[in-house]
């Protein structure tokens, strides 16, 4: 792929993508979006970052995901970013949703951490600083804080909004009652609550259990991250551990011991069922959490252009027979 030179978007950009309504929203979100968790930080390469994002936004992926700690370093993701964005998609700034998050540890001190006001607007202008941006579409909460009262965290989702700060709030990985109960808060405040972003995958289902449900009732998105659970779900790790790859790092999130001869036995199976449908472990995996009612967009990360391709070609292939869903509840049962 040639990354040189002045940046023309794809004209055909929007003919194939998916779009989906955010919950109640006016805001339609692609069916797959790109996070930038991993692999756009300080010390990653610039030109892949920018390869990935160009290819992203050619197969009509509009939302970029990022969060104030991203990188290594923290903040460098959002560096990264903001130096792209300034080079290949300022002029294009009215076609994408770009979201970004304040929750865990930032900078040191009681006040670069959980939910305070003081935090998350001071991160949020440390963020909007870092990009060249003037807003971001989403801001999150990045985690309940189970210290600072839930009134103060929500008050500080508002604030940012009808400061110009945000055009959209989020929360983030917050349990079905706590949802509830800021969904309720926010919408009392007048801003509500677009959105809610937990992880989901085929080996972690936690938000079938009342989360998904209560997005439904009250109207709000969800995007999922970690659909492919860090890795798992493809067939990287399905004659062990490769070098250089996220399990063999010792900064990344997925461990060694994360990759046991049980997790490889299931996805071995699962990777069977996703050959017989004609698709890639990584494809099922994005297919089966946009098949799950509720489900907005699925965050995928990437290290390289053809990642994005491959998870955006999912979408070919969405339906699942009933014998299939039997079959990958089986599997996981076991």
């Amino acid at each position: 792929m040639n990354i040189s030179g002045q940046y023309s978007p794809a004209p055909d950009r929007y003919d194939s993508m998916t779009y989906k309504r955010c919950g109640r929203s006016g805001l339609m979100l692609p069916a797959v979006s790109l996070g930038l968790w991993h692999n756009f930080g300080g010390v990653d390469s610039l030109e892949n970052a920018r390869a990935m994002l160009r290819r992203a936004f050619d197969l009509g992926i509009t939302h970029f995901d990022l969060a104030n700690n991203y990188g290594p370093p923290y903040g460098s993701a959002e560096k990264t970013f903001g130096r792209l964005f300034a080079q290949d998609f300022a002029p294009l700034r009215d076609e994408l949703i770009i979201s970004s998050k304040a929750g865990w540890d930032m900078w040191p001190g009681p006040y670069g951490d959980w939910g305070s006001r003081k935090y998350l607007v001071a991160s949020l202008d440390q963020s909007l600083e870092r990009m060249g941006l003037d807003y971001v579409d989403i801001f999150y909460h990045h985690r309940p804080d189970p210290e600072t009262p839930l009134e103060e965290t929500i008050g500080a989702l508002d604030f940012i909004v009808r400061s110009g700060r945000a055009l959209y709030a989020g929360i983030s990985m917050y349990p079905p009652d706590f949802t509830r109960r800021a969904v309720e808060m926010l919408r009392s405040l007048g801003t509500p609550c677009l959105i809610h972003q937990p992880n989901y995958s085929l080996l972690d289902r936690w938000v079938e259990d009342g989360l998904l449900e209560v997005l439904t009732d009250e109207g709000v998105g969800c995007i999922v991250f970690s659909p492919l659970a860090q890795g798992l779900l493809t067939d990287r790790y399905l004659d062990g551990i490769p070098e250089g790859s996220r399990a063999a790092r010792d900064d990344s999130y997925l461990s060694r011991s994360q990759v046991t001869d049980g997790v490889v036995a299931t996805v071995r199976r699962l990777n069977d069922v996703a050959a017989a449908r004609g698709q890639t472990m990584a494809q099922m995996a994005v297919a089966w959490v946009l098949h799950q009612s509720g489900v907005t967009s699925a965050l995928i990360g990437a290290s390289r252009p053809g990642q994005v391709e491959e998870a955006v070609a999912a979408l070919d292939h969405l339906e699942f027979a009933a014998d299939e869903l039997e079959t990958i509840d089986a599997v996981l049962g076991d």
